[in-house]
């Protein structure tokens, strides 16, 4: 028994499956999309045992991409829970069989509402397929299963048209990645997106100096703070900067390192980034400039340093 080659016939058995999917496709998943897209309720999937399990990852996909969802369990349904099934939302039921008694109990009341019923099955002519407004098919010749028994190909075939619903409605909506950005928070994503640069900022002790500065002066100033860096301010505006790179080159000659002065030093014309500049600005200026150091400016002054590991990459 080769267990790699098992592996290898189960991803060419559904690979080969969702493959074929495109040829299934009519436009009923056309019209569904316009449907959803231009419904003012929530878009609701429904269903038993493994299509359940699917259809809650469908849900999540929908909730997170722009999309009002939620799982709603139809046994629950059946027994109490319609009430949260408003007229103008959508139902999406999913049954391999389109036969599932769970399922179809709900469906009268969903017509009797004026609901829009969506199903994926793989039986095109199932119960279920023929209450519906919109049918998606997503039949499989083979279940990856060796007995051809427990539901495989079929499971993974309605995550599929699961997420191409997801995707069609992204780009109708064309959801971009800040609207991503809004639904996780929590996440790398929405922290660049959301956050700015004024959050992660330092803007206590900053090392600046002035044009007249001795070298000494300058190394003390450096050597006291984190940044390695020090910043060169007049009148309340940046002149320029002067790294720890600048002195060890400085250093080189040693005949005129020690009567140089910050002016003699200092790189002019910094890049800087207004505060209130997003953290993926600030990402690819580093990026685009090479350099792990942004002095932040408000109305033209220094207010804080921020640095390429306070963005989080």
């Amino acid at each position: 028994m080769n267990i790699i080659e098992i592996a290898k016939e189960i991803f060419e058995i559904e690979s080969k499956e969702i493959k074929n999917l495109s040829n299934l496709l009519t436009n009923d998943f056309k019209n569904a999309i316009q449907d959803i897209f231009k419904c003012k309720g929530k878009f609701i999937i429904s269903g038993m045992g493994k299509s359940g399990l699917i259809g809650k990852k469908i849900a999540a996909t929908l909730a997170s991409t722009g999309t009002p969802s939620f799982f709603l369990h139809p046994g629950e349904a059946y027994h109490g829970d319609l009430g949260m099934i408003e007229k103008e939302d959508i139902i999406l039921l999913l049954s391999n069989s389109g036969e599932t008694d769970e399922v179809l109990k709900i469906i009268p009341f969903l017509k009797n509402q004026g609901n829009i019923i969506i199903s994926i099955t793989g039986n095109a002519s199932s119960t279920l397929a023929k209450n519906s407004n919109y049918h998606l098919n997503v039949h499989v010749e083979k279940e990856g299963c060796p007995l051809n028994l427990a539901p495989m190909s079929s499971t993974t075939a309605t995550l599929v048209m699961g997420d191409a619903i997801a995707t069609a409605l992204m780009k109708v909506r064309d959801f971009k990645d800040q609207d991503f950005a809004q639904f996780h928070p929590g996440g790398s994503l929405g922290r660049r997106l959301l956050t700015k640069v004024e959050n992660v900022m330092n803007s206590e002790n900053l090392p600046i100096c002035s044009l007249e500065d001795s070298i000494k002066d300058i190394i003390k100033t450096m050597s006291s703070s984190k940044f390695g860096l020090t910043v060169v301010v007049s009148d309340d505006k940046i002149d320029g900067i002067i790294t720890d790179g600048d002195i060890r080159r400085a250093m080189e000659d040693e005949n005129s390192f020690f009567i140089l002065i910050a002016s003699d030093l200092m790189t002019k014309n910094p890049k800087t980034i207004n505060h209130d500049a997003k953290l993926t600005e600030a990402q690819q200026l580093m990026t685009d400039t090479k350099i792990n150091s942004l002095l932040v400016t408000k109305n033209e002054t220094l207010v804080g340093i921020v640095q390429i590991y306070d963005l989080g990459l």
